[in-house]
């Protein structure tokens, strides 16, 4: 069964539940490294009294045991397409004959041809019958080409929606936040500040020569890619030089938080360096660990990527945005983070540093969209 629940629905306590209904033994719950110790804790607090192992997809290779039950976690997180990756093939030959618990909210955000190999991996497939992607897209896409750098090839995302459903909806459950009794109305707040001048000058050189030389370190932007990403990064005030190191040139943004924020706040940045910079400017009033946060006074910041996703962040009073990249899967899962049933409002504030790519990206991943080189390139061209 695939537990198409919106987030703070219960998923986890749901696929627990499931794995008692079925009398199951011994039971696997592969979730995201953060989400392990939740999830620990639901099952205690439950008191099921079933066997169970909860892991993080990066040890998937370390199982060898015989499960009666696998709960699969963010499982959209294995719907690469056309070929399967590595963390699939895995799945599949581990757990091709076991029950299997999926669960997302976002099975299929980017095209519905994500399904495919997230079903392959279990013998009960709706799509047992085709044995490879490429069999099951002749059928369930309509046939399209992309044109990149490298030439032209086949697009396979333009999956055949109402003809998918047609084979998923015996397996899917959907279940929504209305549907769960919420009233929870989410605020979004855009604020524009200025950075430093360093800023903005390093990044008119970059867009001009693509190269900025100082007296210690070089940043280079040689392509699209490059010119892209180091934009983005400076726009929060850090750098990945071209030796390897990183810096921090401006801490406007976290200045910012720290002086117009009150109350218990849950910061979340992009950019590794980032966490620093918050360091340097928070002290010892913030911390990275779930636990400390929900029994200290402390503020929570975590990287927007792995926080995403299966964790409780609802202790907070305001969701933080110093940064957030690319994905637009990504960015809508971690909205949620301080929603819970009885929670009427949640006031999230995204801190945008004026004139750089942060607006043009915002606008595009809260979409679902990514936001993509050929994105950019419109930006830029755009009169």
């Amino acid at each position: 069964v695939y537990l198409q629940h919106t987030v703070r629905t219960g998923k986890t306590a749901t696929a627990l539940q499931i794995a008692k209904n079925i009398n199951a033994k011994k039971v696997l719950f592969i979730t995201k490294k953060k989400a392990i110790g939740s999830i620990l804790s639901d099952f205690k607090d439950f008191n099921f009294n079933y066997e169970l192992d909860v892991i993080n997809y990066e040890s998937l290779h370390k199982v060898s045991l015989k499960y009666d039950l696998v709960i699969l976690d963010e499982a959209h997180s294995i719907g690469a397409f056309p070929k399967p990756s590595q963390r699939t093939k895995l799945l599949k030959e581990k757990f091709f004959n076991t029950k299997i618990v999926y669960l997302s909210g976002t099975p299929a955000s980017e095209s519905y041809s994500q399904f495919y190999h997230q079903f392959y991996i279990s013998k009960n497939s709706p799509f047992k019958n085709y044995i490879n992607f490429y069999k099951w897209a002749k059928e369930f896409t309509t046939p399209a080409l992309i044109y990149t750098s490298y030439g032209q090839s086949n697009d396979y995302s333009k999956a055949i929606v109402e003809k998918i459903d047609k084979q998923i909806n015996k397996v899917i459950h959907k279940f929504t936040q209305e549907e769960a009794g919420f009233e929870n109305v989410i605020k979004k707040h855009i604020i524009e500040i200025e950075m430093k001048p360093v800023t903005y000058n390093l990044i008119n050189k970059l867009k001009k020569d693509n190269i900025v030389i100082g007296k210690e370190e070089t940043i280079i932007a040689d392509s699209g890619v490059k010119l892209m990403s180091k934009q983005h990064q400076l726009a929060s005030g850090t750098i990945i030089f071209d030796s390897g190191n990183v810096g921090i040139i401006d801490n406007s943004k976290a200045i910012y938080i720290k002086e117009n924020f009150k109350g218990k706040l849950a910061i979340l940045y992009y950019f590794k360096e980032e966490l620093n910079m918050l360091k340097e400017i928070f002290g010892d009033s913030i911390t990275n660990d779930i636990e400390e946060f929900n029994t200290t006074d402390k503020h929570f910041v975590g990287q927007q990527y792995s926080s995403a996703m299966g964790i409780n962040l609802s202790k907070a009073d305001k969701l933080i945005y110093l940064n957030f990249g690319f994905s637009g899967t990504n960015f809508i899962q971690s909205l949620d983070r301080l929603t819970i049933k009885d929670r009427k409002e949640t006031n999230i504030y995204f801190i945008l540093a004026k004139n750089t790519l942060d607006n043009k990206i915002l606008k595009v991943i809260e979409q679902k969209k990514n936001f993509t080189l050929k994105m950019y390139d419109r930006t830029t061209t755009a009169k």
